[in-house]
């Protein structure tokens, strides 16, 4: 498998005869919009502080903007959340996913061998994470048959009593799939009821269709305690900034501070002229309805080219195409080689079964993310070819 991943995934362009084909890099979620025109200013008015270390747990104006932006987006209670106590910053949510487990994994759950919760198709990080802290993954199918949702209802008793942390992800990658307010209660409350921690994470969150997505703090509003549940933003999307490496954590002050413990040993905290550009994001809303409409009408045209071959349906949230194609692979392989476009393999985001079947076999993720005519050309070689 790596040396095709390597053929996926290596740079370069294919010859067509006697022409030269750029391919599309449909592969990853990298956002090509690049970041609000102040960013930069700010980064360098603020230069003075690259000759700092910056405060582990982030500036009392950075932890103050994320909460802010949290209650409003989320109309949660004023006063609901603390800078002080409910708030980490962190060097993008991917960093603060992989430490997470590493705070709240403990040795042993009821006698045994932790477990921690995954949907399946999964982000990588997740895996690692539970992989390192010495629990057990457990993957949650989350396939159309189950709205591309992990079944609550078909964890076993016996993996709930063991489970430390669940990782869940709203919208959801590859698919899209968003996770109802009654989801998110229902989740909590097993949470709650086993003993676990319950990660939302929520870094997709502000690209979506038609309705904002819930988030699990109104969850967490809702049943008036934050116990048991964090959620994770970041910048990378929202406010296309995937190079400032700047996200949070937040939620349960019991597990913010082992986090912080956590980061504080093995860690790196966010630079200060980072955190000063981050809150000026954070307070700015300006700039996103853009990006969605950016987004929606790359989902406009691949609706519009694809119809409704390959199973497309139109996200509710993020910007991925989660498509059947038979045989992800061979599909990936063929839309590389014959028409320069590189797309993942749903099975690379997937876990197999126990027989050694894997769910994700027949899809391909392709990521909506470049401009309309490049992303228009590769999804028109995307039909040709396939």
């Amino acid at each position: 498998m790596l040396h095709i991943l390597g053929a996926l995934l290596c740079p370069g362009i294919v010859t067509s005869g006697s022409a030269s084909i750029r391919f599309g890099r449909l592969t990853a979620g990298d956002p090509t919009l690049g970041p609000p025109a102040f960013v930069p200013d700010i980064l360098q008015r603020e230069a003075a502080l690259w000759a700092d270390y910056p405060p582990t747990e982030g500036t009392p104006q950075f932890r103050q903007a994320a909460v802010d932006w949290l209650t409003r987006r989320y109309q949660l209670p004023a006063g609901m959340l603390d800078q002080a106590r409910h708030v980490l910053p962190a060097p993008g949510s991917r960093e603060g996913l992989f430490m997470l487990a590493l705070a709240v994994v403990p040795e042993q759950k009821a006698g045994q061998r932790p477990v921690v919760l995954l949907p399946n198709p999964f982000y990588h990080v997740y895996r690692a994470s539970s992989v390192i802290s010495g629990a057990e993954p457990v993957f949650l199918d989350a396939t159309r048959a189950n709205g591309f949702l992990p079944d609550l209802d078909a964890i076993p008793e016996s993996v709930l009593q063991r489970t430390a942390l669940f990782f869940l992800c709203s919208p959801s990658n590859p698919q899209g799939a968003i996770a109802s307010a009654e989801y998110l209660d229902r989740a909590l409350s097993l949470a709650r009821r086993y003993d676990f921690v319950l990660a939302v994470d929520e870094c997709y969150a502000e690209i979506y269709t038609d309705t904002p997505p819930p988030g699990g703090l109104e969850a967490a509003a809702r049943s008036g305690s934050l116990d048991h549940l964090v959620v994770l933003h970041s910048l990378s999307k929202r406010s296309s900034a995937p190079g400032l490496r700047s996200g949070f954590v937040a939620g349960c002050p019991a597990v913010i501070r082992r986090h912080l413990q956590v980061i504080e040993y093995g860690g790196a905290g966010v630079p200060g002229p980072i955190q000063a550009a981050s809150v000026a994001l954070w307070e700015d809303e300006a700039h996103v309805p853009p990006t969605r409409t950016f987004y929606r009408e790359l989902i406009d045209e691949a609706e519009r080219v694809l119809g409704n071959r390959f199973g497309f349906y139109r996200p509710p949230g993020g910007f991925f195409l989660w498509l059947e194609v038979g045989d992800g692979e061979a599909a990936a392989l063929k839309l590389w080689t014959e028409a320069a476009v590189r797309v993942l393999p749903g099975g690379y985001l997937t876990a197999p079964a126990p027989d050694g079947s894997n769910h994700g076999d027949p899809f391909i993720r392709v990521a909506m993310i470049h401009p309309k005519p490049i992303t228009a050309e590769a999804l028109r070689r995307m039909a040709e070819v396939l």
